[in-house]
């Protein structure tokens, strides 16, 4: 089976990067799936496919229609949809997945420094895991899918 792992959230680092690498390198069979993390592609879609609104809420609400085809699709075809919150920006559309995907019963691993946990507690909440590096996302994802955990053996008890 090929898992397909969907990453929400924060556009302006590498971390879906960093995953998706040590997913490679770690042999997991997974498929990544994301938004469109252009910004300006991303804000401008509805008026650069429907037509120009002169009204702000107008035009940024074509642009988040259009955008929730793709999210919400690819939301409900993921098997495990992570979510990065940054330090930079507040990701409400972050949030907003996290949401949908916890009520369309999507495991949920949530990524954020330990600054965030009060803001996110809810949202931690309803994840099964709360990581701090991408790393950490690989080395669950590498469990869940294979049962692999770094300094367990077959033999050792605790890998039973």
């Amino acid at each position: 089976m090929t898992w397909t792992i969907y990453l929400s959230g924060e556009i302006h680092t590498d971390w879906r990067d960093q995953i998706e690498a040590g997913a490679r390198a770690a042999g997991l069979p997974v498929a990544f799936s994301a938004p469109v993390t252009h910004h300006e592609a991303s804000d401008d879609v509805g008026v650069a496919i429907l037509g120009s609104e002169p009204d702000k809420f107008w035009h940024d609400r074509k642009g988040a229609q259009i955008n929730a085809i793709r999210t919400r699709t690819l939301l409900d075809k993921a098997d495990i949809v992570v979510v990065r919150f940054g330090e930079k920006y507040k990701q409400w559309n972050a949030a907003f997945d996290a949401g949908y995907a916890s009520a369309r019963g999507k495991p949920l691993i949530i990524l954020h420094f330990d600054e965030h946990a009060h803001a996110l507690k809810e949202i931690d909440a309803a994840a099964l895991a709360v990581a701090k590096t991408p790393d950490q996302v690989v080395a669950i994802l590498r469990y869940v899918i294979d049962g692999g955990l770094a300094g367990y053996t077959d033999t050792d008890d605790h890998a039973r």
